[in-house]
């Protein structure tokens, strides 16, 4: 069967680490939920009720982690499809002995669609998402507007949708995308300043140092 959308990723054949491989052969099934076409309950899943928060993309999860420990009134629940991202983020999970993270190791688009029910989010994290820079690989990129609309959807009143990047050409993008969701409303005048809880990464760090510049949004749910 045929995906319904155009995939923003590829499955390349990436590195594993041993200690990815031995975190994801001992707590996937500890930390991790498997995709299934039924509505989670969120409460179940983090046996408690708490806002959640969807992170699509997590990569290695440095800055999961650090916002998952600096806000631990908060649920999140993060999508990525890689072996290695997922294998790190439990190694972080262990580590410091987070208990408010889930893991579904599946395309967003599917769990959005199918394991998400309408207004069940109080956030969304996409940080430093594929900006697939080839004009002819656009098409790509997470952030078009029939994802937009289907994350509105599942966005609580209130709720907001923060994301971040390096290109500038994919930030101007996503600006113009969110704003033409009538149910968003952007919190600044364009651009936003860096939240406090979204933590400089190491690889941010490196690139402001070269001069690269970074660009947050910000908008909440009507």
């Amino acid at each position: 069967m045929h995906p319904t959308h155009i995939r923003s990723f590829v499955n390349r054949r990436s590195h594993i680490t041993q200690g990815q491989q031995e975190a994801l052969d001992s707590y996937l099934t500890k930390w991790s939920l498997a995709y299934r076409p039924s509505l989670l309950n969120l409460t179940e899943t983090f046996e408690r009720e708490a806002p959640t928060i969807l992170e699509i993309g997590f990569g290695m999860g440095e800055t999961t982690e650090k916002i998952a420990l600096a806000r631990p009134d908060d649920n999140f629940l993060g999508v990525e499809v890689f072996n290695a991202g997922v294998g790190a983020l439990l190694k972080r999970i262990e580590a410091s002995t987070l208990n408010n993270i889930r893991i579904i190791q599946h395309d967003a688009v599917e769990v959005l669609r199918d394991m998400l029910a309408p207004q069940s989010l109080a956030g969304v994290h996409i940080y430093f998402p594929d900006p697939w820079p080839k004009t002819r690989h656009h098409k790509r990129r997470l952030i078009q507007p029939p994802l937009v609309e289907l994350l509105a959807s599942r966005m609580a009143p209130g709720a907001y949708i923060h994301c971040a990047t390096d290109w500038e050409h994919y930030a101007e993008q996503m600006l113009a995308v969110l704003s033409a969701e009538t149910s968003l409303q952007n919190t600044c005048e364009g651009f936003a300043p860096r939240p406090e809880f979204r933590p400089l990464t190491k690889f941010e760090n490196r690139g402001l140092r070269l001069g690269h510049g970074v660009w947050d949004v910000i908008f909440k749910k009507r």
